[in-house]
């Protein structure tokens, strides 16, 4: 119940995935399977995320990135 609360307050922490699901070629692929062409699910709310099988993880999206640093040379 506790952590139903947190869901609501804070949004799905996506702790619990499907198996992998690679789409055949030549199917309808949704906008998630694009990237991959295999995906995963959350369990808890149904969003899917890019999986990659090379890496067996999950593929953040590239938006998500931290933006490089500013870095400067330093006068000699």
């Amino acid at each position: 119940m506790f952590s139903k609360l947190m869901d609501a307050l804070f949004g799905c922490r996506h702790a619990r995935y499907s198996f992998p699901i690679t789409v055949r070629a030549g199917s309808r692929r949704t906008p998630t399977a694009q990237r991959t062409g295999t995906y995963v699910a959350c369990l808890d709310c149904g969003r899917e995320f890019s999986y990659d099988w090379h890496e067996m993880k999950v593929v953040r999206s590239q938006a998500r990135k931290a933006a490089p640093s500013l870095v400067t040379k330093e006068a000699a």
